[in-house]
């Protein structure tokens, strides 16, 4: 769901202009639209997006229950899932909100640093109206701090901060770091694991509770 198609870069996708993508799903007038999901890369099938999502707050204004309609498209496909991930954009508009409303759980990234800790709040209270209007059984999953320098000082701080404000919300997970390696790892288009495996070992690890925490959430 984000206009920047972070993740559908990230997996190598190089898509033609004319391709089917989360846009024409949100934008079409079948009752149950298809979707065009990009099958087994490494594992994992992807629903990609690109910047026309960037129109969809605009376009959808006219259609009733547009809140629900991510939630709507998805139900075909939640019978093939275990698990549907939703990647969000980093803001509040639209496509947050109905990704929010046909969401179950929130794992929330949080870089540690003070300009993303402070905009958590705004994220918390956004999550809050979506709870008490729109998706009563949504939770928060959990806090995962990123681009963690361990041996700043300045980090350091703001992951305490993070603990000590956040921690009677929702569990903290084990910091990723900054790392080189995570930023090869995007640039070739694979998971880290694939990657240099000995190398990358012990963020793969952390990587792997991340994705174990996910799993008992069901």
């Amino acid at each position: 769901m984000d206009p920047q198609g972070s993740l559908t870069d990230f997996f190598g996708l190089d898509l033609p202009s004319d391709a089917q993508t989360i846009y024409d799903a949100l934008m079409s007038d079948a009752e149950e639209p298809s979707l065009p999901i990009h099958q087994n890369l490494d594992g994992v099938d992807l629903l990609p997006s690109d910047i026309l999502l960037a129109n969809v707050e605009q376009e959808l204004v006219a259609q009733l229950e547009r809140e629900l309609r991510l939630k709507e498209i998805l139900t075909s496909a939640t019978k093939n899932y275990a698990f549907i991930l939703i990647d969000c954009p980093p803001s509040l508009g639209l496509l947050s909100i109905i990704s929010l409303i046909a969401a179950t759980h929130v794992l929330v990234p949080i870089h540690t640093q003070h300009k993303a800790f402070k905009g958590t709040a705004s994220l918390l209270k956004t999550i809050a109206k979506v709870q008490k209007r729109l998706n009563k059984s949504l939770r928060i999953a959990g806090f995962v701090p990123t681009i963690y320098a361990a041996a700043n000082i300045h980090d350091q701080n703001k992951l305490q901060d993070i603990k000590e404000q956040l921690s009677g919300i929702a569990p903290i997970l084990s910091p990723i770091p900054r790392a080189t390696a995570i930023a090869e790892a995007s640039g070739e288009g694979k998971p880290l694991a694939l990657c240099s495996v000995g190398r990358n070992k012990p963020i793969v690890a952390l990587f792997e509770q991340l994705a174990a925490f996910v799993e008992e959430l069901q």
